[in-house]
């Protein structure tokens, strides 16, 4: 009994141990392919929660294959009878930080270098892993972008790798096509790249008022633009004197004030027009007493009763006193005086036209005299814009050119004709002067108001031209946004003369394409918010 239980025990132990190595060689055979896995970081956590950090376009460090992930596609399509159909797999780096593409043993790396130079293609080839001689492999890229025509890239040998015969355009969003042949093998491979493009429905740009337009044709004014200032028309200005000196009794209008011509601006007690009215009263009460001797001397002639001598004289002292009464009324009329008035040194200050009080220079109890300016007074109903111009523009300058004048301080804008240019150049200033002479009915031009002046000095018809409200500033290009189907992508543009309306288009479109026009900003902010969260 007691060796039976020994022969127990030694079977249970046997049996613990056997279980305790299959648990071990189990546990072991299940880590190892997870341990592999982290290894080469390709596990779900880490390919689904790694933060992108990679730098955006233009910004330092940029690397266009390190920091734009392909959209991967069939990276291998049979050719013929001879070639080698790859196994698909996710895009991998390589040792230039490209892409590398592999099939059979061979391997295209594939990059866009643009450091000191124009972005252009670069392609390391390999073999097995091992670096081939660039001419060893023959190459060609097919590049398919929105809206364009496919782009053809043939390679020529540099250094270590294969280069581009041709620049790579921005914005870099394309579908690329590798087509390779190698030892009479033919390879392909194909790759998706997306960047500055983003999808707006039609539904979309009606909500957001977003204009499409399509680019073509435009004429094109070539604009001077000048400044200016509103100005009194001078030649409907006066100054108001007083032409007899006096003390003033009373001023009826201030500055600002409108006043029509004959109206009494103020009143002055006038020593001197008190004597010029006293010697006209005088001369009138001469003038009659010498018609009554006239009368007297006429009838006593015709009645032969005094001698024709005495009837001449008084005619004659009739004469005289006529005369003197027109001189002393004269003088009171040179100087704006009536006749007759409600006192005797009364002396009114009245507007010579219709106008606005522009300046005063008087006041109640005032001693003034013939030379002294008391009233401005202008007629507002035309004005002049004076604008400056600058020696290098005087040719270009002509009476009789139409000119757009805008205020600076408000939305108002109205045309007319130049009317003067000056004859001379100003010795310290080394400008001319230009005028306008601008209808003011409404009063919206004041004096002294900053205007811009815009002379178009030519008109040109040019081949291409889009909006000024499509261009926008893109990372560092002047773009629009091309509309292509439901997508928006950046056209980076070299561009040309320009107006208010329309800008020339060198390169960068063509005639029809369609682009955002109205709102177009809100397309670069979408893009921009895109960018911020995707991958390119």
């Amino acid at each position: 009994m007691r060796f039976i239980h020994k022969n127990k025990q030694i079977v249970a132990i046997f049996t613990v141990i056997a279980i305790g190595v299959i648990l071990a060689i189990w546990i072991l055979s299940t880590e190892k392919p997870k341990a592999m896995d982290e290894e080469h970081g390709h596990t779900n956590e880490s390919m689904s929660s790694a933060p992108d950090t990679r730098p955006q376009h233009g910004a330092p460090g940029h690397n266009h294959e390190k920091d734009h992930l392909p959209l991967p596609t069939s990276d291998s399509v049979p050719h013929d009878a001879h070639e080698h159909q790859a196994q698909p797999h996710e895009i991998l780096k390589g040792p230039h930080g490209g892409k590398l593409f592999t099939q059979a043993g061979y391997g295209l790396e594939v990059t866009i270098f643009e450091q000191n130079v124009p972005p252009e293609f670069r392609i390391y080839a390999y073999q097995d892993g091992q670096a081939l001689a660039p001419e060893a492999s023959t190459v060609s890229i097919e590049l398919d972008r929105l809206g364009r025509k496919p782009e053809v890239f043939k390679f020529e040998k540099e250094n270590d790798y294969l280069k581009s015969n041709a620049v790579v355009k921005e914005p870099h969003s394309f579908k690329v096509n590798i087509t390779a042949q190698y030892n009479n093998q033919h390879y392909q491979f194909a790759y998706d790249q997306v960047e500055a493009r983003v999808q707006v429905s039609d539904k979309q740009l009606t909500l957001n008022s977003i204009e499409v337009l399509t680019a073509g044709p435009a004429s094109i004014k070539s604009v001077l633009n000048l400044l200016g200032e509103i100005k009194r028309n001078a030649d409907k200005s006066v100054q108001v004197v007083s032409r007899a000196s006096g003390i003033v009794e009373s001023v009826n209008v201030n500055a600002g004030d409108n006043v029509h011509k004959g109206q009494v601006l103020a009143s002055v007690s006038s020593q001197a027009v008190a004597d010029m009215r006293s010697d006209l009263f005088a001369g009138q009460k001469r003038m009659e007493l010498a018609r009554t001797t006239y009368i007297r001397e006429k009838q006593l002639w015709e009645e032969k009763v005094s001698a024709q001598q005495d009837y001449l004289q008084a005619q004659n002292d009739l004469h005289e006193a006529e005369i003197t009464v027109q001189r002393l009324q004269q003088r009171l009329v040179a100087i704006g005086a009536s006749a007759s008035s409600k006192g005797l040194t009364r002396y009114d200050i009245r507007s010579p036209i219709d106008g606005v009080v522009t300046n005063k220079q008087i006041s109640q109890g005032q001693v003034v005299s013939e030379t002294d300016g008391l009233y401005e007074i202008s007629d507002l109903s035309t004005v002049w814009a004076e604008m400056v111009i600058y020696a290098k523009d005087i040719n270009t300058v002509k009476v009789g050119q139409t000119v757009t004048i805008k205020a600076t301080a408000f939305a108002a804008e109205t045309t007319g004709k130049i009317a003067y240019v000056s004859a001379l150049v100003g010795e310290q200033s080394r400008t001319a002067m230009a005028r306008v002479v601008l209808n003011n009915a409404n009063r919206t031009w004041l004096p002294g108001l900053p205007v811009n002046v815009v002379l178009v000095s030519d008109e040109v018809k040019v081949p291409l031209a889009v909006s000024v409200e499509g261009i926008q500033t893109f990372r560092d290009w002047s773009v629009v946004f091309g509309r292509y189907g439901e997508y928006f992508e950046a056209r980076p543009l070299v561009l040309g003369r320009r107006d208010d309306k329309y800008v020339e288009v060198l390169e960068g479109m063509q005639a029809g394409d369609k682009y955002a026009a109205g709102n177009s900003f809100l397309i670069k902010a979408d893009i921009g918010k895109a960018g911020a969260s995707h991958d390119h």
